[in-house]
């Protein structure tokens, strides 16, 4: 259980909006799966989680909530994708113009066409780092742009695209995927230059989407598609703690956590992997013992867009 509703039960000192260095979005929504429904249950399955995990981290000897983690609202609109994509990118623009290291977590794929918009407008030259089983690259599915299985197709069009881990697509999809830039995993499985391949793609500012579908099922069953031959726990954590250290990450999604109330092990997983990745980007930052970061200015943040543009 959570005591006092801030993530993780961190003290309140370490979860106000004002100090906080990080926000996190949840984005309980499910309206456009068509497989395995129950994406919208994943924040709550991933909030209670975090309550019950232990925020000492042995790998880097620290304690990372103290840079302040804010939970905010979360995003409940659901009258359409469109309307979802537009409260997303609307959100995460907003709290980025206020200088914090913004996360979301879903929820299903969708919502990362609103916040990779809202970053690529907020941030020069923006890659964006896709770790998923699945291409996620038609232009429409189902009637809309604003499907889970569109979710990078706007970035691949505006952005630096990488995607890293895909072993499901539909051929139409080849003729919007950059496969120099493509990471399929039956050629991870016999690459041991994998992850240096991938870091000399990517630019300065790195905006990841992480699918959790990317695991392998044996570790990670509670998605609405699960792909056998996935990523495992540890080299996922040494690729993400490589591109966190290499580069300047801007912000993250988590999504496509589907919960299995006879199975928790999976959501303690999500939780796990969130405060590792907020871990690795604060690592040799940790904040004082009383006092949480003061959220100054975020690295690579442009300065062109406009106020009223959120």
């Amino acid at each position: 259980m959570n005591p006092n509703n801030n993530y993780a039960g961190i003290p309140d000192r370490y979860a106000q909006l004002e100090k906080a260095g990080v926000v996190l979005i949840p984005v309980p929504y499910d309206g456009t799966s068509t497989w395995g429904k129950g994406a919208d249950r994943g924040p709550e399955a991933f909030l209670d989680a975090s309550a019950n995990m232990e925020l000492y981290d042995i790998e880097t000897d620290s304690e990372v909530y103290r840079q302040g983690i804010y939970l905010a609202p979360p995003i409940t609109e659901d009258s359409s994708p469109e309307a979802l994509v537009d409260a997303v990118h609307s959100t995460v623009k907003g709290y980025i113009k206020r200088n914090k290291f913004v996360t979301l977590f879903g929820g299903e794929h969708s919502l990362s066409i609103g916040s990779i918009r809202a970053f690529n407008e907020c941030f020069e030259d923006l890659t964006v780092l896709q770790i998923d089983a699945h291409a996620d690259l038609r232009k429409e599915y189902e009637g809309s742009a604003c499907n889970h299985a569109c979710a990078v197709h706007e970035a691949a069009q505006t952005t630096n695209l990488v995607q890293v881990g895909i072993r499901s697509m539909d051929a139409i999809e080849k003729t919007y995927m950059d496969q120099e830039k493509v990471f399929f995993a039956h050629e991870m499985a016999t690459d041991d230059y994998w992850m240096d391949k991938v870091i000399d793609l990517l630019g300065d500012n790195v905006f990841i989407t992480f699918d959790l579908d990317a695991l392998d099922p044996s570790i990670m069953p509670s998605t609405g598609t699960p792909e056998p031959g996935g990523l495992f726990w540890y080299e996922t954590l040494e690729f993400l703690r490589r591109v966190f250290e290499e580069k300047n990450v801007v912000g993250f999604d988590l999504v496509e956590l589907c919960p299995n109330p006879a199975n928790r092990a999976p959501d303690f997983l999500a939780a796990k992997l969130y405060y590792k990745m907020l871990t690795y980007k604060f690592s040799g930052e940790e904040a004082e013992e009383d006092e949480p970061a003061d959220s100054g200015s975020v690295p690579g943040l442009a300065t062109n867009f406009d106020d009223d543009d959120y």
